[in-house]
């Protein structure tokens, strides 16, 4: 066994990355990474879509350092923390209205776990319980994580279909963010289709639907996948009317990277649950949260033999450190210019990527705030994709990591996600490169 074989990396074959040229990281600055050797990387995925501010942002840095002084991690079984209680309290101020009890663990994946377990629950304890309420409605082409709860509500089947014997069953609805629409269909057709899907289903189940779990306004890992406006609305409108819950997972969409603080706001929706993590600690440490209204949260209340309680939680929930870092990048997102920062930066990349809206090998560019996906194909015009060995999304990457870029696919999609507080001349480079790539790579086929 070597040094590079003891880690098992993450949504990685790992047989052909022990054979790639891969960099190790060692250092941060800014919006750059370093490696061992010295050379510099710009960070184009924001360390998989969570750094909001840059790497070493001394206020961040402080904040841990002096929580360090205090105490780095204290158990939230059975006990408070003064740290923990005030992140909540900031947390219930800045999402939308009505969420006012924040249930920690830590990443994306359990908090959307906590969420199905909470509405599973809350239905059966509530003033009206609704036992037989234990069904989940999802998005197609839909990912919350790889816990086995959120597998089973955002299933993609490249990635799970290993596990199916082991998922409990949904509802799945049609994504109405398709790339590739049914044949004879407008997008206004479309549209309207999926949501009289939504419609029909929530109507002919909504006697066993605990919730509906929705990423608002984009999927993330499905490529990017840009909702027409109007529907999460519909989605909200169509889930109150049945007693249906709504969870908004905006592990990937939240803090900022659509434009607004949370995607929901600009649907104004306030959901029943509300799944954060990633940029919540500035992409500092694990942190996640799952808000819920006071509604769901008194069904939890009584006796303690009544065994109302939801038992679940995790060792590290809330840590004080992961606390501290999500204090200052609130404080760092309350400062003028931040989300301002984010539109700019959106106008630059849908300026930088009209030169692609033609390119034969560029079936298409989805873009949503600074969330930026450019799917590849062999041939545009009788759009035919590139053959799966060739792995064409990879080959675009390495060539950009040559180049001083780190960038990161969805197969053949490449994805962009910079920092929303990346300055414009590192934003220019990280358009430049990202399309100097895409037209070296190609060129090799």
């Amino acid at each position: 066994m070597t040094s590079q074989t003891a880690v098992w990396h993450p949504f990685t074959p790992m047989q052909s990355f022990l054979e790639d040229d891969v960099p190790v990281i060692c250092a941060g600055e800014g919006f750059e990474l370093i490696d061992t050797e010295g050379k510099r990387y710009v960070d184009g995925i924001s360390s998989l879509w969570c750094n909001v501010f840059g790497h070493r942002v001394p206020a961040i840095d402080q904040a841990i350092k002096a929580q360090i002084d205090r105490i780095s991690h204290t158990t939230l079984l059975g006990l408070q923390s003064h740290i923990s209680r005030e992140l909540a309290e900031r947390l219930v101020e800045v999402t939308p209205q009505g969420l006012n009890h924040v249930f920690y663990s830590d990443a994306g994946a359990t908090a959307v776990e906590a969420a199905l377990k909470i509405a599973v629950q809350y239905h059966a304890q509530k003033t009206s319980p609704a036992q037989s309420r234990h069904l989940f409605v999802r998005l197609g082409d839909s990912y919350h994580g790889d816990t086995l709860g959120a597998v089973s509500l955002g299933r993609i089947e490249a990635f799970h279909h290993v596990y199916a014997p082991l998922l409990f069953q949904t509802l799945t609805i049609p994504s109405p963010g398709a790339s590739r629409l049914p044949p004879g269909m407008t997008q206004a057709e479309y549209a309207r289709y999926c949501l009289d899907q939504l419609t029909n289903t929530l109507a002919e189940h909504a006697d066993q639907i605990a919730a509906v779990i929705i990423e608002p306004l984009v999927q993330g890992a499905a490529g990017i996948l840009v909702h027409p406006p109007g529907y999460l609305r519909a989605v909200r409108e169509l889930t109150a009317r049945h007693g249906i819950l709504m969870i908004a997972d905006e592990v990937a969409v939240g803090f900022g990277k659509t434009g607004t603080l949370f995607a929901c706001e600009q649907e104004h929706v306030c959901p029943d649950l509300l799944c954060l993590a990633k940029g919540i600690t500035g992409g500092y440490l694990p942190l996640a949260a799952t808000l819920a209204t006071s509604e769901i949260y008194d069904a939890f209340l009584g006796p303690p033999a009544e065994m109302k309680t939801f038992f679940h939680g995790h060792t590290y929930t809330g840590n004080p450190l992961a606390c501290a870092a999500a204090l200052a990048t609130l404080d760092l997102f309350a400062q003028a210019g931040t989300l301002e920062n984010v539109h700019a930066n959106a106008t630059m990349l849908a300026e930088g990527l009209q030169q692609l809206h033609d390119h034969p090998h560029v079936r298409q560019v989805r873009q949503k705030g600074i969330m930026t996906g450019i799917e590849l194909v062999r041939d545009r015009a009788q759009d035919l994709p590139f053959a799966a060995q060739l792995r064409i999304g990879h080959r675009v990457i390495r060539v950009a990591r040559e180049k001083g870029l780190i960038i990161r696919p969805l197969g053949d999609t490449i994805v962009l996600m910079p920092a929303i507080a990346m300055d414009q001349k590192t934003l220019e480079r990280v358009l430049s490169i990202t399309l100097e790539s895409i037209d070296e790579a190609l060129a090799e086929c």
